[in-house]
């Protein structure tokens, strides 16, 4: 079998892709002259692929909600109880989000908030049917129903990286945070909720 090999251009494509994301998340204000400067190619070549800096960072938030889908497809992999379900996804989503949080405030600026909501419908899916069947099977008690505290989940995931951002809560904690917060949303008592994710995280 041949095997082909990337072109140039698809290299250059990847390295700046690469190269933004770090310069992003050190510096959000990050020009695309910096960006340019820091992968080692004049300015032509990013706007050659990115034709602006807003296109750029959909690009980069795109790749992060693909990240997501598939971490919290794998954590609910083979997982049929729904507590441990919430668990494992939003710990194995939180690994990938973790890395990507400073995009969440730079794609509200360049992208509007239904296009994220639209662009996470896979994962929101995924998460009302968890809900769902915790909701019928009696582990999660709440006076919303699954597509309604769904929602108040992801927008409760956006608040805490929002935190992690400012400083309000340290990142290496965040994730198993998130992870009971959600359990308790759903109306999990905090005590077995924490217990249950400190048995998971381990």
């Amino acid at each position: 079998m041949t095997t082909v090999s990337p072109s140039r251009a698809d290299v250059n494509r990847r390295r700046i892709l690469d190269v933004a994301l770090t310069e992003l998340l050190r510096d959000p204000d990050a020009s695309m002259d910096q960006i340019a400067r820091a992968a080692g190619v004049v300015r032509r070549t990013v706007y050659g692929h990115f034709p602006s800096r807003e296109a750029l960072i959909y690009t980069l938030f795109d790749a992060a909600v693909d990240a997501v889908e598939a971490a919290h497809m794998a954590g609910r992999e083979g997982v049929e109880d729904p507590m441990e379900s919430l668990v494992r996804s939003t710990l194995a989503c939180w690994e990938v989000a973790d890395r990507y949080r400073l995009l969440i405030g730079l794609a509200q600026r360049s992208v509007t908030v239904q296009g994220i909501r639209d662009r996470l419908t896979p994962v929101r899916g995924a998460a009302v049917e968890v809900l769902r069947r915790g909701l019928e099977q009696g582990v999660f008690e709440s006076p919303l129903p699954a597509t309604v505290l769904a929602h108040v989940h992801e927008q409760m995931l956006f608040a805490l990286m929002e935190a992690v951002n400012h400083g309000l809560l340290a990142a290496e904690e965040a994730g198993r945070s998130a992870a009971v917060t959600l359990l308790t949303a759903a109306g999990v008592p905090a005590s077995h909720a924490t217990e249950l994710v400190a048995k998971l995280s381990d």
